[in-house]
């Protein structure tokens, strides 16, 4: 796939949290496209400004928004995008407000809100699972009554599979409810629909990244997940493309994309769509306006010759997209949280990346840093990428060399503050004293 640089340069503005790993390879990605991307962005130091970018208040939507409006006035914006979860709102409501391509009010909350996504699916022919939304005050009173088991319980805000968890009775649904109370208490992100209880979906999963573009979907990838996906907990670990679905499937996967696209009237920008497949159709789980996240989108890169940001940012401005032939398969591998602890070395990384069909193994974590195991983790230790040409070989590639990798951790001891308590006699047979 080859993108045609624009003959005239196109002006995008990005708005991005502060931290936001994307923001650099959209800034490469638009200088490669000839395109001129302007950053906004959040916090008192924000680096944006040094660039010729926009510092947004994050306390004040209505600040941020005519910040926003201020920039664009009398300047030839082409789209406004936004890089991350954290932006989607703001960046479809800037578009909305200021003429520029974008979604409608609606499809921006079912792109940002669980809750309204399943309330919108329960009241159209989309298959997704019945559900409940609970309040914070309700997560420490036991499992709610009507629930049908297996369910699964998952806090609403917050995304990585953070939280969600499966449980086959009443008991496992209590206990789930205080584990979650506490992750949310400790995100300050309590309040109203807190949490959503709904039905187990068994089945296959899989997951969907595409671009629409004035209501017209192009499917960049199908991702299959070879992992069995059944609980307790949902880490996600190994994407592989393409899925080794029949044609037929692969078809009524793509077309019921579609319809829910059109349905929402989702008519711009990234998608990622989380999905199972049993034999009732196709149910969808999730639904986000943006692209897979993590860096899985290199894989995205083997396959087109070109990286998600450039392609995100050329279907923003309308530029040509020459498709190109690819082959074979490839993947990627968010390396797993087994166990926690504070990280003091990784051993056997030479050892993966010469693993055959192993294009490259990234970690991230450094020694002193803490591992935190899912449900409560978020952050994955490292990736590994593997190219081949069939979807097993780089299954097996990326298991391969997962087994070469050993986290060697420390026992993470609880913080306590004020003096030391002792139980009993000194051990040396010596009065105790301060």
């Amino acid at each position: 796939m080859t993108l045609l640089p624009a003959e005239k340069p196109a002006r995008v503005l990005l708005i991005a949290p502060e931290r936001s790993y994307r923001t650099g390879a959209f800034v490469l990605a638009a200088q490669k496209l000839g395109i001129e991307l302007v950053v906004a962005s959040f916090g008192e130091a924000c680096l944006a400004t040094r660039y010729g970018g926009l510092a947004l208040n994050r306390e004040s939507q209505t600040e941020a928004l005519d910040t926003i409006s201020r920039a664009v006035s009398g300047n030839r914006f082409s789209a406004i995008l936004a890089s991350d979860d954290e932006t989607v709102a703001l960046a479809g409501m800037a578009s909305e407000r200021n003429g520029l391509p974008g979604n409608p009010a609606d499809a921006i909350k079912a792109l940002t809100s669980k809750i309204h996504f399943r309330r919108f699916c329960e009241s159209t022919d989309i298959l997704g699972p019945g559900f409940m939304a609970l309040d914070s005050e309700k997560l420490d009173r036991g499992a709610p009554p009507g629930v049908r088991y297996p369910c699964v319980a998952k806090p609403a805000r917050l995304s990585a599979s953070r939280g969600v968890m499966r449980c086959d009775n009443p008991g496992d649904l209590d206990q789930a409810l205080k584990r979650i109370h506490r992750l949310l208490y400790s995100e300050g992100k309590l309040g109203k629909d807190a949490v959503l209880v709904e039905d187990y979906i068994d089945g296959f999963e899989y997951a969907v990244d595409g671009l629409v573009n004035q209501g017209s979907l192009q499917v960049l990838a199908i991702f299959e997940k070879p992992d069995p996906m059944l609980g307790p907990f949902f880490e996600e670990t190994i994407y592989l493309t393409p899925a080794r679905l029949s044609h037929r499937v692969s078809d009524q996967v793509i077309k019921s994309l579609e319809i829910l696209c059109r349905k929402l009237g989702i008519v711009e920008g990234a998608l990622h769509a989380e999905l199972r497949i049993n034999s009732s159709g196709v149910w969808f789980l999730e639904i986000a306006g943006r692209t897979v996240g993590g860096r899985c989108g290199r894989i995205l890169e083997f396959q087109t010759g070109c990286s998600l940001e450039e392609l995100v940012l050329a279907n923003s401005v309308r530029l040509p997209v020459i498709a190109g032939q690819s082959s074979g398969s490839c993947g990627v591998m968010m390396i797993p949280v087994a166990q926690g602890g504070v990280l003091r070395r990784v051993e056997g990384i030479s050892t993966a990346r010469h693993v055959r069909n192993i294009v490259d193994v990234e970690i991230d974590i450094r020694e002193g840093q803490i591992l935190v195991p899912w449900p409560e983790g978020c952050a994955y230790p490292g990736f590994i990428f593997a190219r081949g040409r069939t979807v097993a070989d780089v299954e097996r590639a990326l298991r391969a060399a997962h087994r070469c990798l050993n986290f060697v951790l420390a026992p993470q001891w609880p913080i306590t503050t004020g003096p030391p308590v002792f139980n009993g006699p000194s051990p040396l047979g010596i009065k105790d004293s301060i």
